[in-house]
């Protein structure tokens, strides 16, 4: 099934998705910590399983910007960023896609690849956690 959000979700991936680089502090304006949900250990596993990588999600740090469709970052707006910095773990979640499983495992990607950018094979072939080819069947 294609994203219900259209052109409008595409386009705020492109254009405001995950950091595509290291930002000067871990959590934008407004970011609040939260504890995973429960699904986001599954999440994980299934994030696992579709890249043959292997992390350690307990040290994964959550933060929330609460009710926003993006937050400001350096590199302009996001929906979702995962940030390596001083040893620690920090994916951050606009909050009106906290609870979207393709835009949080899209973070977790990055938290195994422990790097930015998107390589095709990982986000498009392996695990589909892109606007264009995700799918929940």
């Amino acid at each position: 099934m294609r994203n219900r959000f259209g052109a409008v979700a595409l386009s705020l991936v492109v254009a405001s998705g995950c950091s595509v680089t290291e930002p000067t502090s871990a959590t934008p304006p407004g970011a609040v910590p939260i504890n995973a949900p429960l699904a986001y250990a599954e999440w994980f596993a299934q994030t696992e399983a579709c890249s043959g990588l292997k992390g350690p999600s307990q040290q994964i740090q959550w933060y929330v910007v609460p009710g926003v469709e993006t937050f400001e970052t350096d590199a302009g707006p996001k929906v979702g960023m995962w940030v390596r910095q001083a040893g620690r773990e920090v994916i951050v979640i606009a909050g009106n896609y906290q609870n979207h499983e393709m835009v949080v495992r899209h973070e977790m990607l990055h938290s195994l690849l422990r790097a930015h950018g998107h390589p095709s094979e990982y986000f498009v072939d392996r695990c589909h956690l892109t606007w264009e080819t995700w799918s929940t069947s």
